[in-house]
């Protein structure tokens, strides 16, 4: 929920899910510097709740929101 209130903010698609093994899957689609400005967000949010972060940059569908996925 955090990570979707924070994404209502920025100009940005996408989903938030959690994974069997514990980790979250971020999946964002936007301008490059709406996403940067999301995920600085989303860490300074969860800032004691993160224990690392892998970011790739892949060709990814256009989302029309930003949704919480099962």
């Amino acid at each position: 929920m955090t990570t979707r209130r924070v994404a209502s903010r920025f100009a940005v698609g996408g989903y938030v899910r959690n994974l069997p093994d514990g980790r979250v899957e971020v999946v964002v689609a936007g301008e490059a510097d709406e996403i940067e400005r999301f995920l600085a967000a989303v860490a300074e949010h969860m800032a004691g709740c993160v224990d690392g972060h892998t970011i790739t940059d892949e060709d990814v569908q256009s989302f029309g929101s930003f949704e919480i996925r099962m």
